[in-house]
């Protein structure tokens, strides 16, 4: 019966950390079911994520702290969209008055959602890390990964031989969770991984709702390659690197026993 008990808390956090992936996913959704006479879809979308974001800081489901690391991931997430769009890797081929470059503002919400869910999930379940490598380490391996998202266009793609290192500079991390009074671990890869995989689920539905499309879903839907699992997990990397870097340098700046 504990067990249960743990799960159903445990499941509880997890569902409540994905609030802002829910709404995003959900308007997107919803978004194209509904005929919008007055606006594009696109700028609606935009208005309906601001809105929620808002409505999430007002109501205290995410600190101040929170929205600068989302805010950080929109603008991150954004550039990689605009060089990804004009390679022609995917496109958004609908009209909208918020885009740039061809590429909907509402966009970099996508990539601010996995660092609201990290934010999220971090603080709820009290989570540390042991065996943290240190900003060098980890810091030239996020820059790498985040590099490799635009070289491979032009060079080899060295995804596989960075997937390596990661497992090389984190072999030894752990995170460290609490569901009530019981502390947890797993190995961070394994959470990488676990995570990228349903991000990538998250991608589907994403597609098939028209929030993007690849090259050859633009016919009729298509599944999104596996191999894009491999891309979400180097992607998940870099957004724990950084949230845990901040965790980090804020724990630090904290007075003893805080």
């Amino acid at each position: 019966m504990k067990s249960v008990i743990q799960l159903l808390h445990f499941g509880y956090h997890q569902a409540m950390s994905c609030l802002f992936p829910i709404a995003i996913f959900g308007t997107l959704a919803l978004s194209g079911m509904v005929d919008w006479p007055f606006i594009h879809r696109y700028d609606a979308i935009l208005l309906v994520l601001l809105a929620v974001q808002f409505l999430m800081y007002r109501s205290g489901l995410e600190t101040l702290d929170e929205i600068k690391v989302i805010c950080v991931f929109h603008l991150i997430g954004l550039a990689l969209e605009i060089y990804k769009v004009k390679m022609g890797s995917w496109s958004y081929p609908e009209p909208g008055f918020t885009k740039v470059f061809g590429v909907p503002l509402y966009s970099g919400f996508m990539y601010a959602s996995v660092a609201s869910f990290m934010c999220q999930i971090w603080r709820r379940l009290r989570m540390d890390m042991t065996g943290w490598p240190g900003l060098p380490a980890a810091g030239l391996l996020g820059g790498a990964i985040y590099l490799n998202f635009f070289t491979h266009h032009f060079i080899p793609d060295f995804r596989w031989w960075l997937t390596g290192l990661v497992l090389i500079v984190f072999w030894r991390t752990w995170i460290l969770y609490r569901v009530r009074e019981v502390t947890y671990r797993m190995p961070l890869t394994l959470a990488f991984a676990i995570v990228g995989f349903f991000i990538w689920l998250a991608e589907n539905i994403a597609t098939f709702f028209d929030a993007w499309k690849y090259p050859d879903q633009h016919q009729s839907w298509q599944l999104v390659g596996f191999s894009k699992i491999s891309s979400w997990f180097l992607l998940v990397i870099i957004s724990v690197i950084i949230v845990a870097q901040l965790k980090h340098v804020k724990a630090g700046r904290q007075p003893r026993g805080s």
